[in-house]
């Protein structure tokens, strides 16, 4: 079995004023084999005291440090060695250490995503692969989207298109790619709102936004280690206004570093996989500077096997 095709993880993109985005594994150069499925948990917490308001970085006392936790179910299955299907569903919490500010907690966006690998050849040295990724999302439950930053989600479903490029010699690797998240306006509860101008209507049309990933590393069937740059932009949008809260079609742009590790356990314990990964925002426009850490198990199931053992009986 290729190392490309043993290291499964994943988690969906949401798009909140602090993101959980490195976690978001549709996105390396990882292929569940043909009829093997693999599923676990995620949990993950991040942090932030300063932001960005529009590109004045500040904190507020009325807020304190905000924190948002995640529990997210995922799973991955191999359709073919070059088809995978992955799905998120996570549970978020959010709380501030100071002021009146009720936290929010729920059921947030399920996300659904076909990757497609139709290119690996040998390139020179390595190995040159090209993979073009699609997701849906949509929320699950009735949360509120306008009241940021304690809402768990902005409650828009997106499509998201992407292109990425991968290219491994012998243990290293390098991947690269860019994203088109398009996405749907939103209803809020009030009749109106103030932007840069007013609307008479509950409906906020919700910006596009872009994303670009770069990672490097070390890969084997058995570890991977890497480093991961990531860039998000919103396509439009406003900044937060002094001393206002944030609104769901602000223009919320990251630039993010963090590390990725993950190691699969050998023999009796073949088949399970430990996950910890950590980023830091350090340049954004009207989002928290978070700083994220999270952890998780998964588990690989072959369910070839189980085939062939079931066409016996």
């Amino acid at each position: 079995m290729r190392t490309k095709n043993k290291l499964p993880k994943l988690l969906l993109l949401f798009i909140l004023i602090t993101h959980f985005s490195f976690a978001q594994t549709d996105i390396d150069a990882i292929m569940m084999p043909k009829h093997n499925f693999c599923g676990g948990l995620m949990y993950g917490q991040s942090n932030w005291k300063n932001y960005w308001e529009g590109t004045f970085k500040r904190d507020n006392q009325n807020l304190g440090t905000v924190t948002t936790s995640m529990v997210n179910i995922m799973g991955n299955y191999g359709v073919t060695d070059k088809l995978n299907l992955l799905f998120g569903v996570p549970y978020i919490q959010t709380k501030a250490s100071a002021g009146t500010l009720a936290g929010q907690r729920g059921i947030q966006d399920l996300s659904l995503t076909a990757k497609y690998m139709p290119i690996e050849t040998n390139l020179g040295i390595g190995t040159f692969s090209l993979y073009t990724i699609g997701s849906v999302s949509t929320p699950l439950s009735n949360y509120v989207a306008d009241f940021l930053p304690l809402s768990i989600g902005l409650r828009s479903s997106t499509a998201t298109g992407r292109l990425m490029i991968d290219y491994q010699v012998h243990q290293w690797f390098a991947t690269v790619s860019a994203a088109y998240i398009a996405r749907k306006n939103i209803s809020i509860d009030r009749t109106a709102y103030y932007t840069n101008q007013m609307h008479y209507s509950n409906e906020v049309s919700m910006p596009d936004a872009t994303n670009i990933n770069v990672r490097m590393g070390y890969r084997t069937s058995h570890l991977i280690a890497e480093a991961v740059f990531d860039q998000f932009t919103t396509q439009g949008g406003f900044d937060i206004r002094k001393n206002d809260m944030p609104f769901p079609s602000n223009k919320m742009n990251a630039k993010r570093i963090g590390a990725n590790v993950k190691y699969t356990f050998h023999k009796k314990l073949s088949g399970l996989s430990a996950i910890a990964n950590g980023n830091y925002v350090f340049d954004g426009r009207n989002v928290g500077q978070s700083f994220v850490i999270m952890a998780g198990a998964f588990y690989q199931m072959d369910w070839t096997k189980k085939k062939k053992v079931d066409s016996k009986k």
